[in-house]
């Protein structure tokens, strides 16, 4: 008998799955789906909240990834199951590289571009933003595939699970590049609040690491070997000169090669090696985004209540996002700021904690990350796309076959297009 997942990858958010299937071809999941009231799809299980569970799940683990270089060498097809860190292993051999990779490369593509997730960077728009190409299963079992510029494809992306499976995906590619990475310690809160445009804008890559403390933490650049030389401060923040963990305290040999050595682009841009447990493991996640605009103000107003949930971070992270035209992105036509947290594993303090810093961020347009926790609310609603999105909804599965309470809730509420 096949297993049934029970768990997210950490082991914070315990599904309710009676059953799980394991179609092995694209016919197989047709057939399920066409015969089905009630279907969510699984992938590497990293969303830590509700958007993923239901009664039936569907895993795509035992269909073939099959990546495929387009003829023109600038797209790579692939199936929507496969993690980044295998498609860079694959993308390496043909010397190609997508435009950026999120902190962990062990996550799936479909459920990555899914919630909109995200590396950093300024110039650098969420994994999403690179699809040019869906294959989708819809709601009667037809296979609905769809391309960069066609109707409603923008909708199709960032697609929260809701619209149907998405089997395989196709992003732009580009030439391979080389990334080197070196960390700066010891920056202090007033140096990130006057300098936060400066400091995020000094990098390919940027990420500023805190857990709240005294100090702001540590900057973590991602630089191109066109880049000038690393300078031996950076905003009062100095150059580490041994390799360090996002976690203080956790061995740094989880962590991507620091201490400006150039390498691959898939060995530096997320910030733990594939072969290694990812982050802390036992944890709990939230991320919320801010318009630009707003993020010094943002960051100032956690720092007021920072007593009320500090004692929970493991690691805090500021990275920037830029803005995009897909529907349901955070990032929908706005560069963002995006503060996420990597909580210890007690779900209870957690939202307490997460209720307080939604509360300081209410006056920033804030939006939280839909795969992370956040305390559940008609956030939908903060979409000027929804009305288009529950349409879109409407006419690939107007049975409801991969809607759950959370999404309904949540996303959909009362627009039901």
């Amino acid at each position: 008998m096949k297993q049934v997942p029970a768990a997210n990858w950490a082991e914070s958010f315990h599904y309710r799955f009676e059953d799980c299937v394991y179609p092995q071809c694209l016919d197989a999941v047709s057939e399920i789906v066409a015969r089905v009231s009630s279907i969510k799809t699984l992938g590497s299980r990293h969303s830590f909240n509700a958007i993923a569970d239901g009664r039936h799940a569907l895993s795509l683990a035992e269909l073939p990834v099959d990546p495929v270089i387009e003829a023109n060498g600038t797209q790579v097809t692939v199936g929507g199951h496969c993690t980044y860190g295998e498609l860079a292993l694959f993308l390496q051999r043909h010397q190609r590289a997508i435009h950026n990779l999120a902190s962990l490369p062990h996550i799936s593509i479909s459920g990555a571009i899914a919630t909109a997730t995200h590396g950093s960077g300024d110039r650098n728009g969420s994994l999403a933003t690179v699809v040019s190409g869906l294959e989708i299963v819809t709601g009667d079992g037809s296979v609905v595939r769809a391309a960069r510029g066609d109707a409603d494809f923008d909708g199709m992306v960032v697609h929260l699970g809701a619209l149907g499976i998405v089997t395989r995906v196709t992003l732009d590619v580009q030439s391979a590049f080389e990334v080197a990475q070196c960390v700066y310690e010891g920056l202090a809160w007033d140096s990130l609040l006057d300098n936060l445009d400066d400091i995020m804008a000094s990098a390919y890559s940027v990420s500023v690491f805190t857990q709240w403390a005294e100090t702001a933490g540590t900057i973590w650049l991602k630089r191109t070997i066109s880049d000038d030389a690393w300078p031996a401060e950076l905003h009062g923040a100095s150059r580490a000169t041994i390799k360090r963990h996002p976690i203080i305290g956790l061995d740094p040999q989880n962590a991507t090669d620091q201490l400006g050595e150039y390498g691959l682009w898939s060995d530096r841009l997320a910030h733990f090696k594939m072969g290694f447990t990812p982050s802390s493991g036992a944890e709990i996640q939230s991320e919320f985004h801010i318009p630009r605009k707003h993020g010094a103000a943002a960051i100032g107003a956690l720092l007021s209540i920072r007593d009320r949930f500090a004692h929970l971070v493991q690691a805090g992270e500021f990275r920037t996002v830029a803005a995009d035209s897909l529907w349901l992105s955070p990032q929908y036509r706005n560069d963002t700021l995006s503060i996420h947290f990597t909580w210890i594993r007690d779900q209870d303090a957690v939202d307490e904690a997460v209720r307080h810093i939604e509360q300081a961020l209410s006056p920033f347009m804030a939006l939280p990350h839909w795969g992370k926790v956040f305390t559940p609310r008609h956030v939908g609603a903060s979409y000027e796309k929804l009305p288009d999105f529950a349409r879109l909804r409407n006419s690939m599965d107007p049975e409801r076959k991969f809607s759950n309470p959370w999404l309904e809730e949540v996303v959909f509420a009362e627009s039901k297009g």
